[in-house]
């Protein structure tokens, strides 16, 4: 009987120890998994936050770096393009100066010179003069330059369509008193350097004068001298002679 009661005793205790046994490995594997689930949120979550701020951090040097890359664009490229647009607005300037000058200068060739009368008062008259087909001679101390559109050193022209010939043609109009509407050049040509003689009369042929004038450097042509002549000379006396050009 009382082995009966041992061998119960037995299987119960080990059907005892069995079940505490599955119940520590239940609750240990629920542990575990409770362990290794704490574990695994804490690395999601340190590493995320980490991964955020090193986006962040990321983020903010980029900027930093475009922002100071834009600025030190915008540092090198503003000089050079006031320099640019200086350069340019004084281009501007340069070209509309130089079309005001050209414009002025065309200008001053078509506009007719002012003659201002000279004082008919101080002229000089002599009877005769280098020759026996001269009547009188007129010198006139008031006579002044005519003036010139012309700029530069200054060679005499004798070509009917240059600047020289027509001041020359005003400035013998400008001594004798007659009109250029109303004068034939007879002959217009050299007596020495910058000098010049022409003979002109009236289209009636009633005034005959030969005509001496000067270039004044800046000024223009002076008259120095007019004859006035019984009949026209195609040419010069011997006194004026020089080489037609």
């Amino acid at each position: 009987m009382n082995r009966k009661n041992d061998s119960s005793s037995r299987e119960l205790r080990s059907e005892l120890r069995g079940k505490r046994r599955k119940t520590n490995l239940i609750l240990n594997t629920l542990i575990g998994l409770v362990i290794l689930l704490i574990i695994f949120v804490s690395v999601k979550i340190f590493s995320g936050g980490n991964d955020e701020k090193l986006a962040d951090q990321e983020q903010q040097t980029e900027s930093s770096q475009d922002e100071e890359k834009v600025a030190a664009e915008e540092s090198n490229a503003s000089p050079i393009d006031e320099h640019q647009d200086e350069k340019e607005i004084e281009s501007d300037e340069n070209s509309l100066d130089e079309s005001e000058k050209n414009a002025g200068s065309t200008d001053d060739k078509k506009e007719e010179i002012t003659i201002v009368p000279a004082n008919e008062d101080d002229a000089v008259v002599t009877e005769g003069g280098s020759n026996n087909n001269v009547k009188k001679t007129i010198e006139n101390p008031s006579w002044a330059p005519i003036g010139t559109s012309q700029t530069g050193e200054h060679y005499a022209v004798y070509d009917k369509e240059s600047t020289d010939w027509a001041e020359m043609l005003q400035a013998m109009s400008y001594a004798t008193g007659v009109d250029q509407n109303n004068m034939n050049v007879w002959f217009l040509g050299n007596n020495g350097f910058n000098k010049s003689v022409g003979t002109i009369t009236t289209k009636d042929q009633k005034q005959v004068y030969r005509v001496y004038i000067d270039w004044i450097d800046g000024q223009g042509w002076k008259p120095t001298k007019v004859e006035e002549l019984n009949e026209v000379e195609k040419k010069p006396t011997k006194e004026a002679e020089n080489e037609d050009s």
